[in-house]
């Protein structure tokens, strides 16, 4: 049977099924003609011995100060793991993006010491 075939007695197949077909149902493979669809995957995030961060005191607009942390290799969630572990430790509010944490106010003390405490390398870097 040629390949035509066994796709049209494969969908029928699938519309007798009383549930949604999965992925196991369609052999696990996927095909997309989206040239939009990336096939890259995030880079795995690196143990905290392996890392290497930079914590830069910026000032913003009307002279506010915001702790930058930078270097962070990997995925975004843990990204905002850390983030969210130093905001609280700090106390203050702050955001991750694009590989980037920042924390509201100079914090680059705390940040130093609760980054060496989990084993991050970590070093304060000029403005």
């Amino acid at each position: 049977m040629h390949s035509l075939g066994v796709l049209c007695v494969f969908a029928m197949n699938i519309r007798r099924m009383k549930k949604r077909p999965t992925l196991s149902d369609l052999g696990g493979l996927v095909y997309s003609t989206n040239k939009g669809l990336s096939t890259e995957r995030e880079p795995a995030t690196l143990p905290p011995p392996q890392q290497d961060l930079r914590i830069h005191l910026d000032r913003l607009k009307g002279n506010k100060e915001v702790t930058r942390i930078v270097g962070f290799v990997g995925k975004p969630g843990d990204l905002d793991d850390l983030g969210r572990a130093l905001k609280s430790k700090c106390g203050v509010g702050g955001n991750t993006k694009d590989g980037v944490i920042l924390l509201q106010g100079d914090h680059r003390d705390k940040v130093m010491a609760y980054l060496a405490e989990k084993g991050y390398k970590a070093k304060k870097a000029g403005g």
